[in-house]
């Protein structure tokens, strides 16, 4: 900035250049030359009181008649240039720089530079952000890891840090987790409303595909487990626009803190359980917390206990149960698998999309929002777990054909019927060889009346013709309303003198 208005001051009061130089902190010759422009333009103080210093310096140091030449060529598409920027992190500057010269002259390479970085300097302003008290929690992966070593092989085991900030206290919880995977996301998230014994009305994350299935900047797809966490805690989930870490800024700087009094005050300590890391980072975690802020009065501990204890939203009576959303179609069969076991579902469904809740415990499958099915969760490979109410009737009744399940329904009709039904599946290699034979039977009786088809079954029984087609002919032709012939005497066995007997030809040593 030019000193040019006081320059003119002091002069008016009579100092000389030597006394004005010193005065403003400028060379003597500079004074020489603001106080030979001003009396080539005629300008003397004070000055009129809407000039203001642009104003001053066109009256002073415009050329008279001098045109203002336009740009030697027009400026690029800087818009366009960041945007490549920011989506590709291999896009470099000098390459941006080539393709615009291919399409046409214009700037050298160090001169795009400039324009750009000047461009970039009007764009990059910063909106300073006032954060309410229990409004928002910004939660991230810290970018540094702890290794946990394997006690037996000494193989290290990078231990990820998950982070979360509160925005008005920057009240700070810190947990590490041998993965950055779906269960510790959300049971992070559960610590971490525990550890604050409260809930914020916002969760401000990242866009991690454990926790935003498809980023978007105006409608990012969550994943249903972190919604469902959500809707329990009764917390909004507002992920950060994509390529905007500034929407997080918090949880950034809270990374930064984390790394630095945590993780780097860590780094000359072996660890080899989880737990004894975990239980070093909560006793640095409390020291953080508690410790006093350079530039104001008290720490984000008592911030927290002034600010966001008192707003937090309480938690909810039961802890969430984590479950895994997975979409299937159901099968032929009216089953989904899971995990290779298959589930029932009403038979209805067969063909259709449904989305299945998976619990360690219980397995719930929905249909449009609706729970249809609920099994408790079986962890057996390659097998079934049904419901008879899933299936059809025909299905029903065709299950109800076991041996013992034939032989009662028989007994209903006379003992006789059961002993008859019993021969059969005897008599087969495998008894449901025998089911249509039986039902048959069973069917004769309406058809001919219980008591007939008993008296037809002990006629059978005595003829030792245990058939369907025996007991059907015997009732057409009404042979069961005939007596039962008793069997005729067995004859006495012959003997003889030339007549061998059997022991004869078992004795080798005989004649």
């Amino acid at each position: 900035m030019r000193k040019i208005k006081e320059v003119l001051r002091l002069h008016s009061l009579g100092l000389n250049q030597h006394q004005i130089a010193r005065s403003c902190g400028i060379s003597q010759s500079t004074v020489h030359a603001y106080l030979t422009a001003a009396e080539q333009a005629g300008v003397h103080w004070p000055l009129p009181p809407d000039w203001d210093d642009r104003k001053l310096e066109e009256v002073l140091f415009a050329r008279p008649g001098a045109l203002k030449l336009p740009c030697r060529h027009p400026l690029p598409d800087f818009t366009a240039i960041h945007e490549q920027m920011q989506k590709h992190k291999h896009v470099t500057l000098h390459l941006l720089w080539q393709e615009y010269h291919e399409q046409q002259e214009g700037y050298r390479y160090s001169r795009f530079c400039d324009l750009y970085r000047r461009w970039l300097r009007q764009q990059d302003v910063v909106l300073r952000q006032e954060h309410r008290a229990g409004e928002k929690l910004f939660v991230d992966w810290a970018g540094d890891t702890i290794p946990v070593y394997d006690g037996k092989t000494g193989e290290p085991r990078p231990a990820s840090i998950f982070v979360a900030v509160l925005g008005a206290s920057n009240y700070t919880y810190a947990e590490p987790a041998l993965s950055q995977g779906l269960p510790e996301w959300i049971g992070a998230h559960i610590r971490a409303f525990e550890f604050f014994a409260g809930v914020p009305a916002i969760v401000v994350p990242d866009n991690p595909k454990t926790g935003v299935k498809k980023a978007c900047r105006y409608e990012p797809d969550l994943n249903p487990t972190y919604r469902e966490m959500a809707a329990h805690y009764g917390v909004a989930v507002v992920p950060a626009r994509p390529y905007k870490p500034r929407d997080k800024a918090k949880v950034e700087a809270g990374v930064l803190v984390v790394e630095r009094w945590i993780v780097a005050a860590l780094r000359h300590r072996k660890f080899f359980h989880f737990a004894e890391l975990d239980e070093a980072i909560r006793e640095l975690l409390e020291r953080l917390n508690q410790r006093p802020f350079r530039k104001r009065e008290g720490s984000r501990a008592s911030l927290f206990d002034s600010l966001d204890r008192p707003a937090l939203q309480p938690l909810p009576q039961e802890r969430y149960q984590f479950g895994v959303w997975q979409t299937a179609r159901v099968n032929i069969d009216y089953h989904v698998e899971v995990d290779r076991h298959w589930y029932s579902v009403p038979y209805q469904l067969t063909g259709q999309q449904v989305e299945v809740h998976l619990s360690a415990a219980t397995v719930e499958i929905f249909h449009q929002g609706v729970r249809v099915a609920s099994h408790a969760r079986s962890w057996v490979p390659y097998h079934a777990t049904a419901v008879d109410e899933h299936r059809p009737k025909s299905h029903q009744k065709y299950l109800e054909w076991t041996p013992s399940r034939l032989v009662q329904w028989a007994a209903s009709v006379g003992p006789a019927t059961a002993a008859v039904c019993q021969r059969i599946l005897a008599s087969k290699p495998h008894p449901e060889m025998g089911f249509r034979s039986c039902l048959g039977i069973l069917r004769l009786a309406k058809q001919y009346s219980p008591p007939r088809l008993e008296a037809a079954a002990e006629r059978a029984l005595a003829l030792n013709a245990c058939s369907y087609q025996s007991l059907k002919s015997m009732l057409e032709r009404g042979l069961d309303s005939l007596p039962v012939e008793p069997a005729p005497p067995s004859r006495p066995p012959v003997e003889h003198d030339n007549i061998r007997g059997a022991d004869y030809f078992d004795n080798p040593n005989l004649p």
